[in-house]
């Protein structure tokens, strides 16, 4: 197959650290980790293989992250899929978002930050014939409501709705609360990353063989549950598009109506599952 077929996957994963003014970002790193173990085997077709994986080391600065998203934004390919989970601060005049990088304060947070215009910059000027960007975020009370003002020049609202490249993902207000009543953290159990991966390894009944995000993004809401839904803006991309995912559900509603012993089943309900290696 050419090159031009071929899918990137970027997956970020922001560890803010021990600063408690940024708290909220300590499953980043391992809800990127379930993404870039699942992604790659939920292309639906025309991808040789899996594709291209960047996961990006969750102690990453600003540069090293951007310089992941140019790399695989600059090679041809089928479509660019950049995920980023973590906690948004915005500049002081509320108008542009940077995604909180490990070793920050509340005082530099933004400067040292990955810019979220850079990110979609480099996704709009990529050789890729479709893009999307998957979010698991929280934010501050502040800078939350600033993403929710809605009109020309109201807040950095309008960096969430980029005409070339589709959002899909949750942001939350963070709130630490009392345990079992706070914001589900990016990553953590319950949280927009984790859905999207249980719901790629289970399917959805009822749903056909290939799938936009749209049409997985109910299914993803259900699996978060009512605390990670709790006053986060949910975005979700219009459906259509080159992006399909497999939906291992429609395999198996096709097969259970005919004569395949409970073995096969078994393997086909498992292919795509990561596997231990054989011991010595």
């Amino acid at each position: 197959m050419g090159v031009g077929l071929a899918a990137d996957l970027v997956v970020i994963g922001a560890e803010a650290g021990a600063e408690r003014a940024l708290a909220g970002t300590s499953d980043a790193g391992r809800g990127a980790g379930l993404l870039a173990g699942t992604l790659p085997g939920a292309w639906y077709d025309g991808v040789p293989e899996s594709g291209r994986v960047s996961l990006v080391p969750p102690d990453a600065g600003a540069n090293a992250m951007l310089t992941a998203v140019q790399d695989a934004a600059g090679r041809e390919g089928r479509f660019l899929v950049v995920c980023l989970l973590g906690r948004l601060v915005a500049d002081p005049r509320l108008r542009r978002l940077a995604l909180v990088t490990a070793g920050s304060t509340r005082e530099n947070a933004y400067r040292r930050g990955l810019a979220w215009d850079w990110v979609v910059s480099a996704m709009v000027h990529g050789n890729h014939a479709e893009s999307l960007l998957l979010v698991d975020a929280v934010a501050d009370r502040e800078v939350y409501e600033a993403l929710e003002r809605e009109g020309a020049g109201a807040g950095p609202g309008e960096l969430l709705d980029h005409s070339r490249v589709p959002l899909w993902g949750c942001v939350a207000p963070w709130s630490p609360g009392r345990r079992g009543r706070r914001t589900t953290p990016p990553g953590a159990p319950g949280s927009f990353a984790e859905g999207v991966v249980r719901v790629l390894q289970e399917g959805v009944a009822g749903l056909p063989a290939a799938v936009s995000p749209a049409h997985l993004h109910p299914a993803v809401c259900g699996h978060m549950g009512a605390q990670g839904r709790a006053g986060a803006r949910l975005v979700v991309p219009a459906p259509g598009g080159r992006l399909l995912l497999r939906n291992p559900a429609a395999l198996r509603g096709m097969l259970s109506g005919m004569s395949v012993s409970g073995e096969l089943l078994a393997v086909l309900g498992r292919k795509g599952s990561p596997t231990r290696p054989p011991s010595a």
